[in-house]
């Protein structure tokens, strides 16, 4: 954990832990065989449906509707390309069948993208054809019987498999799953490239050939002849011959911030025009290399770090940017170790994805456990006089509340796909980021919500009853309802906080209204936590301008 053990440099460190989806099963950030045949059914039924409703959309065939598709693909990471050979294997069955009036999920099930597992329901998107779907999907397997693309293995699609990519894919596996970055010439952890971990999820490095210049570290000799913590700040006054960064930011209790979280933290986020064909041109697709990269997550636009202007067109900052405006000592001092899934960098799994959540939620005794073990981790390598704070778990049942029966992006066309049908979907081929609350059974929606309430109260404890000698602790309850009266009041509706695709994480908007009211509360009750406001920062802003941008 050297990225950690280079915060020991700085003067103090704000933590933020957020627990969001320990109250029910998720997803394992290491999907095994029936998990990835899952999301390879998910995949097919997507992308069928969107060229299904792009051949509607712009009356055209449905070969015309794939060429399209491919057009509107940027090149960057073979996807045009890898885009036209897919279409050249499976095109002529996607024909056939979508000609036949079959749709989305009868057309991956007669393509073997889609399995009936023996002895389990039978997973769909779509509302059943009239005619009975055994019936009809034996018609759809005749149609497609003989076809060379069914000799092709389903589960050896990864692109990875091949050769020539294999070393840099286990590299770039590598950077992901450890939380560093895939591009770091000096190996300090941190990166002048944007994504695979760079400078989009901490803080951009300003000398990549130098181990020892990165954000957040003591300055080297106040920075009189190199900008060593990479805020921009560095020389000497001619005036007076005292260092820039020790005249304006000695004394200032400068907060660098580090976020360890799960997906939400990260900002996981698919944009609905990736799925909208009555909205989809060539620059719906122009951040999809971006995106890939970053794992769908877009760290660069969270709540808690966050650094380029928001792209909701609300005026709420991310944490991040509210520290630099309070103190600009504190550029580029942040870092998201957020990683999608139940976990997250230096915190254990809480939860395995079970077939039957009720018996497998983490009980309070269990979570107990697991945030001594984090916090005891914490306190061997933070420096003395941080603050880290907790974050309570949400009721997640206004999802089902808000959207159940509200038309998800691959529905409002026809009008014929619900996030009830979705959150089915998903809970079907056990790909679901949240069983207990994407759920129709409303006494499942209660105990997670009990549960959740439950942990929120263990969190709480711990943060009232233990002390450590490195850090203080504090707890801040996760409001979602304050947050939704907020948006109320502007004129919003409930839903409009929530990511249309994936129906469960909350957006661009949410994130930073939680964290307008997350930082309310900190100033209002621990002011200390924020550090005072820097008296010298227009004279920063003066000589160092942006001091270098992010």
């Amino acid at each position: 954990m050297k990225s950690l053990w280079k915060v020991l440099w700085v003067t103090s460190v704000f933590v933020l832990l957020p627990f969001h989806t320990s109250a029910s099963p998720a997803h394992n950030d290491r999907p095994g065989t029936r998990h990835a045949k899952g999301y390879i059914c998910v995949g097919c039924v997507v992308v069928v449906s969107v060229i299904e409703q792009l051949a509607q959309v712009h009356n055209t065939t449905v070969q015309a509707a794939m060429e399209r598709l491919c057009s509107y693909l940027p090149e960057k990471l073979f996807l045009k390309y890898t885009c036209y050979l897919v279409v050249h294997m499976f095109g002529p069955d996607i024909i056939k069948l979508l000609s036949a009036g079959m749709k989305a999920d009868v057309v991956c099930h007669a393509l073997e993208f889609c399995e009936q597992v023996s002895g389990q329901p039978l997973c769909h998107l779509y509302p059943f054809p009239k005619v009975a779907w055994k019936f009809t999907l034996e018609k759809a397997r005749q149609i497609v019987k003989g076809s060379p693309t069914l000799k092709y293995s389903r589960s050896s699609s990864d692109i990875c498999s091949l050769p020539f990519l294999a070393k840099i894919c286990q590299k770039i596996k590598l950077a992901i799953q450890n939380s560093v970055p895939f591009k770091d010439v000096d190996s300090d952890k941190y990166s002048v490239f944007p994504t695979l971990r760079g400078y989009h999820w901490r803080g951009r490095d300003c000398n990549d050939s130098d181990n020892m210049t990165y954000p957040g570290r003591r300055p080297d000799n106040w920075d009189a002849h190199q900008d060593s913590n990479c805020n921009g700040i560095w020389g000497v006054d001619p005036k007076d011959g005292i260092p820039y960064e020790k005249k304006y930011c000695e004394g200032s209790q400068p907060r660098g911030i580090i976020l360890l979280g799960d997906s939400a933290g990260a900002h996981f986020h698919i944009p609905p025009e990736w799925l909208t064909a009555s909205q989809m041109s060539l620059k719906s697709f122009f951040n999809l290399p971006t995106a890939l990269t970053n794992e769908l997550n877009w760290p660069q636009l969270s709540g808690a770090t966050g650094f380029l202007n928001s792209t909701s067109r609300i005026k709420e900052n991310s944490i991040y940017l509210r520290l630099r405006k309070r103190n600009r000592c504190n550029h580029r001092d942040y870092q998201n170790l957020s990683k999608n899934g139940a976990s997250s960098q230096n915190l254990e799994t809480f939860i395995e994805r079970k077939i039957d959540p009720v018996p497998e939620m983490t009980t309070p005794e269990q979570f107990y456990s697991k945030v001594m073990e984090s916090l005891k981790f914490l306190n061997s390598h933070l420096p003395n006089g941080s603050h880290v704070i907790l974050y309570g778990l949400p009721d997640g049942a206004f999802l089902w509340d808000h959207l159940h029966d509200r038309y998800h992006p691959l529905g409002q066309l026809n009008e014929d796909v619900t996030y009830d049908q979705l959150y089915s979907f998903l809970s079907c081929l056990q790909v679901t980021p949240c069983h207990g609350w994407m759920s129709s059974n409303q006494t499942l929606r209660t105990l997670t919500s009990e549960r959740a309430e439950q942990l929120s109260n263990t969190l709480e404890k711990i943060a009232t009853s233990k002390k450590f000698t490195n850090f203080d602790l504090f707890y801040v309850a996760f409001d979602f309802q304050e947050i939704t009266k907020k948006w109320q009041q502007r004129g919003g509706q409930p839903w409009q906080l929530i990511e249309p695709v994936d129906g469960f994480h909350p957006n661009e908007m949410a994130l930073l209204l939680l964290a307008d009211v997350f930082w309310n509360k900190v100033q209002h009750q621990w002011p200390h936590i924020l550090g005072k406001e820097n008296p010298f920062n227009p004279q920063i802003e003066q000589v160092f301008g942006d001091q270098g941008g992010h």
